[in-house]
């Protein structure tokens, strides 16, 4: 069955650094869109992020300049570098995909999310 696990979740204080990745595993044909979103407590959750396969990218106000999502399709796997990271950005984090299964149209799929934490 298709999956997306994350990974580099963890604490760091403000104004550090944080690499997250997210892997797809499974039998599928090919993945379109690829993002990251997050959710803090109390919160709904947001989009950060998202590049598509052929490499256009969308980000969030609140974290251009300083977050980078990036791809590596022969792996794939989807990345985001958090630089300056500040206490609001602290949220469970979520990688989301669209990927085709057995037919054409792409279905949408969900990591189980990874802690980052940035204290003050």
């Amino acid at each position: 069955q298709v999956q997306l696990v994350e990974s580099g979740g963890g604490l760091v204080q403000a104004g550090g650094s944080l690499s997250l990745s997210c892997a797809a595993s499974g039998r599928f044909f090919g993945i379109t869109v690829m993002g990251w979103y997050r959710q803090a407590p109390g919160t709904q959750r947001e989009l950060v992020a998202t590049i598509t396969s052929n490499g256009s990218l969308n980000y969030a106000d609140s974290v251009k300049g300083r977050f980078t999502i990036s791809r590596d399709n022969a792996k794939n796997t989807v990345y985001l570098q958090m630089n300056s990271l500040k206490p609001d950005d602290t949220a469970v984090y979520y990688c989301n995909a669209f990927i085709r299964v057995l037919v054409t149209i792409p279905e949408i799929f969900w990591g189980q999310g990874t802690q980052v934490t940035v204290s003050s």
